[in-house]
């Protein structure tokens, strides 16, 4: 019976807390609203309205596939100068080669040798210098002599300038060796030809980066042998429906997931149906053929080299 008195107590005297302070918070809002003299009326939870959610996105993947440089650039003037200058002390510091060791005393292996040495030396320091000399050993051999015993060869290096740079084939792999190059593929949409990478929908139940391997090789066929870099997606381009995005009743948003990829080898072969023409451009030269949207969009996922 104690027990029961003091749980009867305390009932009570929370009940009194609650009682007195939503008697104040009235008060309060009357006070309020009589020193603004405005009315206000809360309508019941029930009666206020409920906004109904935006339709889930469509997902799609798009790759951004990428052709290596496959020649060095050419070094800038600086930097040749310095590879020189550093040439120069490596080429006087270095000791000197035994090539009395390797080559029998007035063979042709010799005389070539001292030709190509006395080469060096007016490369590094300039004519009469090492041996360049006119006291330097094999020095009355010139390149007339090794002509005549059958042993000239053809030392001229291949040009950095591709044929397909020269006649404008952009769907050449071999073009514009010192870039990065990137496959875009020309589709219809909304009844117009526009540029894009290669882009597809998203199954259900299938991951995002299994995806976009399977969008990229029905599109741009089995002959290609490329690697997907992760299978995280290295950037984001929404694409709202013309009507408000915040309209519950517009049509869902688009959600384009980028993945980074490398070919190795193959090229691309269309099946002619969705894709009509592909190439493979430079950033600058990307810029040219996208939609602003859409170039804003995936212009920083590429290098500028």
């Amino acid at each position: 019976m104690h027990l029961s008195s003091r749980s009867w107590y305390s009932s009570c005297r929370r009940h009194t807390t609650v009682s007195a302070v939503n008697s104040w918070l009235r008060g309060l809002a009357t006070e309020v609203a009589a020193a603004t003299g405005e009315t206000t009326t809360v309508p019941p939870p029930s009666l206020t309205p409920r906004l109904k959610k935006p339709p889930p996105p469509i997902l799609h993947t798009s790759v951004i596939l990428n052709r290596s440089p496959i020649i060095t650039r050419v070094p800038s003037l600086f930097e040749r100068a310095y590879y020189a200058y550093q040439a120069r002390i490596q080429r006087a510091l270095h000791n000197p080669f035994p090539y009395e060791f390797y080559f029998k005393q007035g063979s042709l292996l010799e005389s070539k040798f001292n030709l190509e040495e006395r080469r060096r030396e007016r490369k590094m320091f300039g004519k009469g210098f090492g041996a360049d000399s006119p006291d330097a050993p094999g020095a009355g051999v010139t390149a007339e002599d090794l002509k005549k015993f059958g042993q000239s060869e053809d030392e001229s290096t291949a040009s950095r300038v591709h044929p397909s740079d020269l006649n404008g084939d952009v769907k050449s792999l071999d073009r514009k060796g010192q870039r990065n190059l990137y496959l875009l593929l020309q589709k219809k949409e909304d009844g117009k030809d526009v540029w894009r990478f290669p882009q597809g929908e998203i199954e259900q139940g299938e991951l995002l980066h299994e995806a976009a391997g399977r969008d990229l090789r029905r599109q741009c066929g089995e002959g290609m042998d490329t690697w997907i870099v992760s299978r995280n997606p290295i950037g984001l381009h929404e694409i709202y429906p013309p009507t408000s995005p915040t309209d519950p009743t517009s049509p869902p948003k688009t959600c384009v997931f980028f993945y980074k990829a490398h070919i190795m080898a193959g090229q691309v072969q269309l099946d002619g149906k969705d894709i009509s023409d592909f190439a493979w451009l430079a950033k600058e030269e990307i810029s040219k053929r996208l939609e602003p949207e859409y170039w804003n969009a995936v212009k920083d996922m590429l290098s500028d080299f």
